[in-house]
């Protein structure tokens, strides 16, 4: 189906609006030398870029949007003439193409606060990929579609002009609140659309006092939401796919004043080292329509070796959300029993689980933490810390706190409990230690949902100052506290120490809009 873009300076005849994921197919194996895996999804590469390129991020600084933004690292101010000059260039590029793929679908399952968005790309992965993450309009949907709310302009192809004033490279992904448009030039990463979206909903659901989250999300049997909070390592989609539980989505939420929002129509999972033995879910998600992302395959059979990470680490595959059989249709649950905080500390001293205060809460929450193990990277020797702001810095657009803040404001209105779950070490640090089993966690999880942690007796671990549950059903008693687990007490609590002094020099960043209750809430730090 052709569809006019004149009104963008586009005057390609022949466009595509949401093609089927089979002509799509055709047009990647026709056009871009894609393949199809044994179990018949799409193969194709992203190129030189097989991740993200934060650094090259920037958003237009405007006198309407610019006392709301965060700026700094993450969000890098671009003069409008700069985004203009991007624009230009990917429309440019894009005006070459012999033929070019729209698709229009929604951000956000609930139809009062989705937003309609318009992706205009010349790659038919590109597209597939974005027919699969974003929630497909139904023919009635899409016939009254209209104008969108923000339009994505993907040249990812064509290189930027690095001499553009605020740009560093070749790499530009830039975004304008006021025109509602984001522009991407220089990297062929699929990641950087759902991520675009994201960054835009990050902006606009906490201007309606609505709390945006980089989370998982999950449903019981009686109708209790719990939100698994996590950087990548720490488990936050094993947890949170799982056959009792039906999935909310994956990644990416908002939290309403009716409950949690699903932003996506589908999940972009990680398949380094997938197996059926070890998920399942993901694993028979792998079919036709599903788009795997950079993965090395076998050129007789087509039989993709997920181990294989001579391309990228960041192999990934990008599925409907339906292709995972235990979802809650229509994407939505009610407001959350539980929100669990999911780090993985190859220190070993936190405990494997607390019960957080609210103060506590909005701390850690800001923290973000998780850590590196030895060997990870090149030059880490021993654990390194690592924060990420409301677990998800690279996507924020207002200032920490205000997330926080809404989160508190969520927790005191609709009685949620908080609470922070270490998947790391135990014993020991890393190489002294032994990290805790799944069996552990999943036992930890599922004494939150059931309720078994609300009536047991709590003990309160002195330099974190959480409290921590003297039983646990099916956990070993010895490891709940961690100094209990540790042989050596001095070599626990000067480890503990070198911990708390990491979070208290990240917290810094914060503190100048942080109040003295949540700055108090960190750990005790003797230095």
């Amino acid at each position: 189906m052709s569809f006019d873009l004149a009104q963008y300076g586009i005057s390609v005849s022949n466009v595509f609006r949401n093609p089927s994921p089979a002509k799509l197919y055709e047009d990647a194996i026709t056009f871009e030398k894609a393949s199809i895996s044994s179990a018949g999804a799409l193969m194709n590469s992203s190129g030189e870029k097989t991740g993200r390129s934060p650094k090259d991020k920037r958003i237009v600084d405007n006198p309407e949007s610019t006392n709301d933004i965060w700026w700094g690292d993450v969000n890098i101010k671009m003069p409008d003439s700069s985004f203009l000059q991007n624009r230009c260039r990917a429309i440019d590029y894009l005006n070459t193409r012999d033929h070019l793929y729209v698709i229009d679908a929604f951000a956000g399952w609930d139809p009062e606060n989705r937003i309609k968005v318009r992706i205009i790309c010349a790659r038919a992965y590109h597209a597939l990929f974005m027919h699969n993450m974003l929630i497909r309009p139904t023919s009635e949907e899409l016939a009254n579609f209209g104008e969108p709310d923000f339009v994505v302009f993907n040249a990812g192809q064509f290189k930027a002009d690095p001499t553009t004033p605020s740009l560093k490279s070749s790499t530009s992904v830039n975004l304008s609140f006021e025109r509602h448009e984001f522009v991407i030039l220089g990297t062929e990463y699929a990641g950087e659309m759902k991520k675009g979206i994201f960054t835009i909903m990050n902006y606009l659901m906490p201007k309606k006092g609505f709390l945006s989250m980089h989370c998982s999300a999950n449903e019981g049997k009686d109708g209790d939401t719990c939100l698994f909070f996590g950087l990548s390592g720490t488990g936050k989609t094993t947890l949170s796919t799982e056959p009792s539980r039906k999935l909310i989505g994956d990644d990416e939420h908002y939290w309403t004043d009716k409950g949690v929002v699903n932003i996506e129509g589908g999940c972009y999972a990680k398949c380094i080292h997938l197996s059926a033995e070890s998920e399942p879910e993901i694993f028979n998600a792998i079919k036709f329509g599903t788009v795997l992302e950079n993965t090395v395959f076998d050129p007789e059979t087509r039989m993709v070796d997920f181990d294989d990470d001579s391309l990228t680490e960041n192999t990934r595959a990008s599925y409907p959300i339906h292709y995972i059989d235990n979802i809650k249709e229509g994407g939505q649950g009610g407001h959350p029993k539980n929100i669990i905080l999911l780090t993985c500390d190859a220190f070993g001293v936190l405990p494997p689980v607390s019960k957080l205060t609210p103060e506590q809460a909005m701390y850690y929450f800001i923290s973000g933490y998780t850590s590196k193990v030895a060997g990870t990277e090149v030059g880490i020797k021993e654990p390194q810390p690592t924060f990420s702001a409301c677990f998800g810095a690279a996507f924020l657009v207002w200032h920490p706190t205000k997330y926080a803040e809404l989160l508190k404001a969520n927790m005191d209105k609709y009685g949620s409990k908080v609470w922070l779950v270490n998947t790391g070490w135990s014993g020991g640090a890393y190489g002294v230690g032994k990290r805790l089993s799944i069996k552990v966690t999943r036992a930890i999880v599922d004494a939150i949902h059931n309720g078994s942690l609300n009536d047991v007796e709590y003990e309160s671990d002195d330099i974190f100052g959480l409290s921590v549950p003297k039983t646990c059903p099916n956990v070993p008693a010895e490891v709940l506290l961690p100094e209990n687990s540790w042989v050596d007490k001095d070599a626990y609590r000067e480890t503990a120490q070198k911990l708390a002094k990491s979070f208290h020099e990240n917290f810094v960043t914060f503190e100048d809009q942080a109040s003295d209750a949540i700055r108090s809430a960190g750990p005790k730090y003797n230095g």
